[in-house]
């Protein structure tokens, strides 16, 4: 698959779901982490539909997974699922992401 095609089915008015590897890597990630919660972010002009799982630490991972995937998802993980346009994103990601960002600085120092 091009890349134009890739652009073309994400014009498909938000017909499409998580591939079956997405899936089964965002079902492992809720089974290895703990308190994940789903944050679904709305489509762009760049990518479709995505989600973003957060677990209690703060730690979280995103996948593309379509209009269908993210109602999909809530049902298949049993997780709580927020719109992120409403909710926003929880301080604990922004929290885990400076922790990163220290401990990055950190060992590049030496």
């Amino acid at each position: 698959m091009g890349l134009f095609d890739r652009l073309k089915r994400g014009k498909s008015g938000g017909a499409r779901s998580a591939s079956k590897e997405d899936s089964a890597y965002l079902a492992l990630w809720t089974r290895t982490h703990v308190g994940v919660e789903a944050y679904v972010e709305p489509k762009t002009t760049v990518t479709d539909v995505t989600v973003v799982l957060i677990a209690t630490d703060g730690e979280w991972t995103r996948r593309i997974v379509g209009e269908r995937g993210a109602s999909k998802l809530a049902d298949e993980l049993k997780i709580p699922v927020y719109d992120v346009r409403k909710t926003g994103y929880p301080q604990r990601m922004r929290d885990f992401d400076a922790r990163q960002k220290i401990l990055r600085r950190r060992e590049a120092d030496g």
